[in-house]
């Protein structure tokens, strides 16, 4: 009798965890908007592509990410226009001369590419290796624990201010001269730019890299030097 019970017991446990599991599925994948994050970082910009064919189109792209849309056949040069970010621009195959946009703001962005229709999800970038500071926070965080301190804004912009001991690795060269920071792969690194956007991108970079201990100036130089908290010039 005890035999039959436990059968009965344990046919009831793996039909519930069947059906479990399959409706987990369902649910995060009938909407077709659950997936990862689109596109590929190249040279500091994250690369969608838009193919010649299609009616719907759905990205999911980082607060910060500066985008470019690759689009074939390379001898048509489609209109992209995104209404709410009033871009209007024509698109190319050449990546090195296509235009790109910053997304600065979480939320949701329809937009065209000649008869192509779409939407560009912004989301905040969120890690367990992650976290973004305030200025305040910033300043406290880097007296306490001295960490690496990486500027990755243009050379023009690091000779007109940066902070004291900071390295500089322009985020368009991050992919290719990450391994020059490799040596501080398990130590405190704290990532700037002007405003925040550059350095979220350069802290995905890294952490995709294997770094494990990413801080970001969440608004940037800017706001840190409004403050009053010292830039070396």
């Amino acid at each position: 009798m005890m035999k039959i019970i436990n059968k009965q017991h344990l046919r009831r446990t793996c039909i519930f965890i069947f059906v479990f599991f399959f409706f987990t599925a369902n649910c995060f994948s009938s909407t077709g908007k659950q997936s990862d994050v689109s596109g590929e970082i190249q040279n500091g910009f994250r690369v969608l592509t838009v193919p010649d064919k299609g009616t719907s189109l759905y990205f999911t792209v980082y607060r910060g990410d500066y985008i470019k849309l690759k689009f074939h056949p390379a001898d048509v040069r489609p209109l992209l226009e995104i209404p709410s970010l009033s871009i209007s621009q024509e698109l190319t195959a050449d990546l090195s001369n296509a235009p790109y946009f910053k997304m600065k703001k979480v939320g949701l962005y329809p937009f065209t590419v000649g008869s192509i229709s779409g939407e560009i999800q912004v989301i905040e970038y969120s890690k367990l290796h992650y976290q973004a500071l305030t200025a305040d926070e910033a300043n406290t965080f880097i007296n306490r624990n001295s960490p690496i301190i990486l500027d990755v804004r243009t050379k023009r912009e690091y000779r007109s201010g940066h902070l004291e001991n900071s390295i500089l690795i322009p985020i368009q060269e991050l992919q290719q001269k990450y391994t020059e920071l490799l040596k501080y792969k398990n130590q405190d690194v704290f990532i700037y730019c002007a405003t925040g956007n550059r350095s979220a991108v350069a802290s995905k970079i890294l952490i995709d890299k294997g770094f494990i201990h990413i801080y970001n100036l969440r608004n940037g130089l800017f706001d840190w030097a409004k403050r009053g908290y010292p830039i070396i010039r």
